[in-house]
């Protein structure tokens, strides 16, 4: 049995969001283009004797762009509730310790804290050599979040639902330019101004659907939250104007925000805006290119 593994947890981008009204749950139905991206935290795990306590550390990457305070308690924290969820999934302990070495910054709409939960499931199956299908690991994802389902395996799909129906869609080779704001973006102050500003709103799953193909030069990328997070975080506006002007290029939201990204020509083009970006608005930026979910490495 393996006794550590390296598990990369990539961040997510909505090439095309749609949103609905809220169910009597006051959860939004969405169908969504979810695409994963180079951009990664790294958690390390590393199996224990059986019966120690598992123990948790998270820190921010030497190159993270943009650090904020670690300040949530360890049980907040979705990768350990991953961990604790697969305990009760399999019915035993799974002893282990964590060391997670976080990029993708906190609240940006970029799937962080989901893509950690993912990423702690499949680090646990393959270190303990557990005998769980991937269907019911996504069961259990689920009950964590609504994009954890999805980040299990990555790549491009179509998710529709609560997150719960997911169909595999072509990865398109593409290049991004992500920033990454100041400004917060709470994910339920989004959704409820959404609610304010939308009243008619509808899921158009066909539309999504329409965007998918092998490069993203046919459909711009569109989200529904993108005025609603605008009006949550008024300097967002801000930056995106600013940004669309120096990248001259449409600006697009992921999520529910604050990160905002433009579709670059190439791998050269998407370098050249970052660093442009970074010197000019002083906003950091970082190139990001589409991936599949990486591999777990063994030790």
């Amino acid at each position: 049995m393996l006794s550590t593994v390296t598990v990369h947890a990539p961040a997510k981008i909505n090439l095309a969001l749609s949103v609905g009204p809220p169910g009597p749950d006051r959860m939004h139905p969405i169908a969504s283009w979810m695409v994963t991206t180079d951009l990664c935290d790294e958690l390390l795990l590393t199996r224990l004797p059986a019966g120690t306590p598992a123990r948790f550390a998270i820190e921010w990457h030497e190159d993270a762009l943009r650090k904020t305070p670690i300040d949530w308690s360890i049980s907040q924290d979705l990768a350990a509730r991953a961990h604790l969820a697969l305990e009760r999934c399999v019915q035993h302990s799974l002893p282990v310790q964590l060391r997670m070495r976080k990029r993708i910054p906190v609240g940006g709409g970029l799937g962080g804290g989901s893509s950690d939960a993912a990423a702690m499931l499949r680090g646990l199956v393959e270190l303990f050599a557990l005998d769980i299908s991937r269907a019911q690991l996504r069961e259990v994802g689920h009950a964590l979040g609504s994009d954890v389902p999805f980040l299990i395996e990555g790549g491009s799909a179509i998710v529709e639902g609560l997150g719960e129906r997911i169909a595999s869609a072509p990865l398109p080779e593409a290049h991004l330019v992500a920033i990454f704001p100041s400004a917060s973006c709470r994910t339920s102050e989004v959704y409820a101004q959404f609610d304010q500003l939308s009243t008619s709103a509808r899921v158009d799953a066909n539309r999504v659907r329409s965007m998918v193909g092998d490069t993203l030069a046919s459909h711009a990328p569109f989200n529904d939250l993108s005025a609603a997070a605008m009006q949550c975080a008024p300097t967002l506006l801000d930056d995106a104007e600013e940004f669309g002007r120096l990248a001259e290029r449409e600006v697009h939201l992921s999520g529910s925000g604050s990160t905002l990204f433009v579709v670059a020509d190439e791998a050269v083009h998407a370098e050249a805006l970052a660093d442009a970006v970074s010197r000019k608005l002083g906003i950091p930026a970082r190139a990001m290119r589409l991936a599949p979910a990486p591999s777990v490495e063994h030790a």
